[in-house]
């Protein structure tokens, strides 16, 4: 029976979720908060997807999608929430999400949108990476040589981190770091990821990061 990672503080909403995968024969394992989350739902868990609620007593859905891509889980992200404006769905995806469930849902569609989610996971699951971010100590860490962030530079490196190799847009990057109608200038943005440059470098990473001028930035 494959398992799916729920993590939902609501206690009605996480007892609708449970029931309504357990009959589709999904597995449930439950985090009530986001860090409980990053402790439990590791690379080497076997979860075959993530139901991810936005609104985390303790932090944001989107912030620890990216914490659990940056450490190497890769298995595919449902994002619950309440908020279901256009910005908010960007934001979303740009945070390594692959699917978005607005509340209230129907159950046979949360069913669905699991159960798709399921078919598309690795069957194994990924190796993490050298580089580690931390989400409770806003950190970036290599071996024994660690170096804080800020939470904007957390979620860009985050972003980065989630897809290795790949160009991100710098509108991507703009949606996962800042508030939905932030305004940020293109040398804001340059300016942060000569910073993250930096940080890479300071704690040895092996991953390079370039610029696509006009474009974006890729890490690796």
């Amino acid at each position: 029976m494959a398992t799916v990672g729920l993590c939902e503080d609501d206690p009605q909403v996480r007892r609708v979720v449970v029931e309504a995968l357990a009959a589709v024969d999904l597995d449930v394992a439950v985090a009530h908060r986001a860090s409980e989350a990053i402790r439990e739902f590791t690379p080497d868990a076997g979860l075959r997807a993530l139901v991810l609620d936005i609104g985390l007593p303790d932090g944001d859905g989107r912030d620890l999608c990216q914490a659990l891509r940056a450490s190497g889980v890769t298995a595919p992200v449902l994002f619950l929430t309440a908020r279901g404006g256009v910005h908010e769905v960007v934001a979303g995806f740009g945070a390594g999400g692959d699917d978005y469930l607005v509340k209230p849902f129907a159950v046979a569609e949360l069913q669905a949108r699991v159960a798709a989610l399921v078919r598309r996971a690795p069957s194994v699951p990924a190796s993490p990476r050298a580089l580690h971010l931390d989400a409770e100590r806003f950190s970036v860490r290599r071996g024994d040589r660690e170096e804080r962030l800020t939470p904007t530079e957390f979620r860009l490196l985050a972003t980065l981190l989630a897809r290795p190799g790949e160009v991100v847009r710098r509108r991507e990057l703009v949606a996962a770091a800042w508030p939905v109608g932030a305004v940020v200038q293109a040398n804001t943005l340059d300016s942060y990821m000569r910073r993250i440059r930096r940080l890479l470098e300071q704690v040895g990473s092996p991953d390079e990061l370039h610029t696509a001028r006009g474009v974006g930035f890729r890490l690796g």
